[in-house]
């Protein structure tokens, strides 16, 4: 089987799946990928916010590092949305199927 003009077989696919990536032991499904990029996005409102207490309080003078920091929470927020939407339709698109 040939999966592009530059790997003629599926050879390397194997070895990564009997050679994991290091330090990765055990295997991951998706609900614990999810739940690990959804804290991820949680932990990103939680440091905006925190960043943007401490601009009102005085304690942060740059900023710019508020803004990015702001703008990087509601960009993973907005992709975080979008996936679920992407989900959400997917799912009512395999209820439609007909068996």
């Amino acid at each position: 089987m040939n999966i592009n003009a530059y790997v003629d077989n599926t050879k390397i696919f194997n070895e990564l799946q009997n050679n994991p990536v290091e330090g990765e032991n055990k295997s991951t499904d998706f609900l614990d990928t999810l739940k690990e990029k959804l804290n991820e996005v949680n932990d990103k409102q939680i440091e905006a916010d925190d960043i943007t207490q401490k601009f009102i309080k005085g304690e942060e003078q740059d900023v710019h590092k508020v803004m990015l920091s702001t703008e990087e929470a509601k960009l993973s927020l907005e992709l975080a949305v979008q996936i679920r939407n992407k989900l959400v339709d997917a799912y009512q698109e395999f209820n439609r199927m007909q068996i």
